[in-house]
């Protein structure tokens, strides 16, 4: 039996008008990976009251980088909500490598480890970040049966337009951004089938 499962790494996944699973209702998510074993995502436009200043004085660690300092942090998903996920731009070979960090193929990367924040402590580390408290998870097949009832629309973006997204559009804007790279207007999605 050929293989045809489709591979939603390095893509974000919108939710449609009509989720209704409230967690994820009006979420974007960047997938961090996706096998046959089940996919991983951090929805990128649900910031929390946490800056990360505050999250920084949690783990005992000062924060040098004034540019981060009123950044909020991000409802990452429903899954290890107390555990910090940082999305950040593809450091290369010279950057610094963290003890704990997913290369995304053709994307960014996900540190979980906490060197990466005592890089930023110290005012070194990436340039661009974004951090999220838990991230999103499915099982085996589950994504793909919520994609196939549309709950998710998939979008494939190139790395500069998943960064552009991620760290430069303001938070408000970034569900309507990601679904105009598909040329589609937020505005006719209906939630209600057989409505034009």
């Amino acid at each position: 039996m050929p293989n045809d499962r489709i591979d939603l790494t390095n893509q974000f996944l919108v939710a449609m008008p009509g989720m209704v699973d409230e967690t994820f209702a009006g979420s974007v998510v960047y997938m961090c990976e996706h096998t046959e074993k089940g996919a991983l995502g951090l929805v990128i436009n649900k910031p929390i009251d946490i800056k990360l200043k505050n999250l920084f004085d949690k783990v005992d660690l000062s924060l040098e980088r004034e540019d981060l300092a009123s950044t909020p942090v991000f409802y990452g998903g429903p899954v290890q909500t107390e555990r910090g996920f940082v999305l950040h731009e593809r450091l290369g070979e010279e950057g610094g490598h963290y003890s704990s960090t997913l290369a995304i193929p053709g994307g960014l990367e996900m540190t979980t480890s906490r060197d990466v924040l005592e890089a930023l402590s110290s005012g070194a580390g990436p340039k661009k970040i974004l951090v999220t408290l838990g991230y999103s998870g499915w099982s085996a097949g589950q994504l793909e049966d919520e994609i196939s009832r549309n709950g998710w629309l998939n979008i494939n973006a190139s790395v500069d337009d998943c960064a552009d997204i991620i760290f430069d559009t303001p938070i408000d804007e970034r569900y309507d951004k990601a679904l105009r790279l598909l040329g589609i207007d937020p505005r006719m999605l209906s939630q209600e089938a057989g409505h034009a």
